[in-house]
C-alpha cells in the first residue's frame, strides 16, 4: 500500500464507524466512573453468543477499478450477498428471526436517516428503517483495492445485527449516569460492530485472494484511526478498535464480540 493511500484510509477510518446516536446523551449530569453493564441480558447474554463459528462462506472478491463508483458498487454488492446469507444461517442457529438490511449507496452527501450527512462519515446504519446508506465519494473510490471496504461495509452489517437481535434497543434503554458512562455504553456498542465485522471476514477469508499483510494492514489501519483522532470518545482508542476487530477475526463467530461484559478498559 503506498504512503498517500495510508494517509487517506487513516482519513477516512477516522470516522467510518459513525453510524448515528445510538442513544440519547444526558445533558449536564455528573460524569462518574463507567463500569461493566449490567442487567441487560439482551446485551450480556444474547443467545447470538453461543451459536459458535459463522460458516465459512465462499465469498471472493470481485475485482474493483479505482476512481470508478460503479465498479465499488459491483464490488460491494456481492459482499452483501455474502453477508446476508452468513447472518441468516447463525440467526437461524440462535433460533432467532432475520431479516437482511437494506443498503442504498449515494455519490455525495445528503441527508440520511432524517439528518444531515456528517463531515467525513463514509457509512451509516439507520435503525428505524434497518438501512444501511455508504458514500461512494471520489476519496474511498480511489483507494477500492484494500480490505478497508469490506471493514465498512461489514461494520454496518454489524449494527444491523446489533439491531435484529435487540441489542440496540437493548443499548436505548440503558441509564448512564454521566457523559463518561453515556460515552463507554457507546463505545462497546462500536467495538462490538468492528468485532462483528472481523467475525464475517474470519469467516470468508480462506475465498480471499488475501495476504497475512493485507490483514495488518488493515489492523494498522485501525490502531491509528481510534479516538486519539476526535475530541469524542466514542469509537475506543485505535488499538481497542484494531483489538476487538481482530478478536472477531480469530473466532470467526460472535461469542468473542461480547463487549457489554468486558473490563473498561478493554473498550477505553
Amino acid at each position: 500500500m503506498g504512503k498517500s493511500s495510508v494517509v487517506l484510509l487513516l482519513a477516512i477510518a477516522a470516522s467510518l464507524l459513525a453510524g448515528g446516536t445510538a442513544h440519547a446523551a444526558p445533558a449536564s449530569s455528573p460524569a462518574l466512573p463507567a463500569y461493566p453493564v449490567k442487567n441487560a441480558s439482551t446485551l450480556t447474554r444474547n443467545a447470538l453468543y453461543a451459536t459458535g463459528r459463522l460458516p465459512a462462506t465462499s465469498c471472493p472478491e470481485h475485482p474493483v477499478r479505482a476512481g470508478s463508483a460503479a465498479s465499488v458498487r459491483s464490488y460491494l454488492l456481492p459482499l452483501v450477498k455474502c453477508l446476508d446469507a452468513t447472518w441468516k444461517a447463525q440467526f437461524a442457529k440462535a433460533r432467532l428471526p432475520f431479516t437482511p438490511p437494506k443498503v442504498r449507496f449515494i455519490t455525495r452527501p445528503e441527508k440520511a436517516c432524517g439528518e444531515k450527512w456528517g463531515k467525513n462519515v463514509q457509512a451509516i446504519y439507520c435503525n428505524p428503517t434497518r438501512q444501511i446508506v455508504m458514500l461512494l465519494d471520489r476519496a474511498v473510490v480511489s483507494s477500492p483495492e484494500d480490505l478497508f471496504l469490506m471493514d465498512v461495509i461489514a461494520h454496518e452489517y454489524g449494527h444491523h445485527v446489533q439491531n435484529v437481535t435487540g441489542m440496540w434497543r437493548e443499548l436505548g434503554r440503558l441509564p448512564s449516569r454521566g457523559k463518561a458512562e453515556y460515552y463507554e455504553q457507546t463505545r462497546r456498542h462500536e467495538l462490538q460492530a468492528e468485532c462483528l465485522a472481523g467475525a464475517f471476514i474470519g469467516s470468508v477469508w480462506q475465498s480471499l485472494d488475501r495476504t497475512d499483510e493485507d490483514w495488518d494492514d488493515l489492523l494498522d489501519i485501525d490502531r491509528r484511526s481510534g479516538d486519539e483522532q476526535s475530541k469524542v470518545r466514542d469509537h475506543g482508542k485505535g488499538r481497542n478498535i484494531a483489538n476487538w476487530l481482530n478478536r472477531g477475526y480469530k473466532a470467526a463467530g460472535p461469542s468473542a464480540c461480547n463487549t457489554w461484559i468486558a473490563s473498561s478498559t478493554m473498550v477505553a
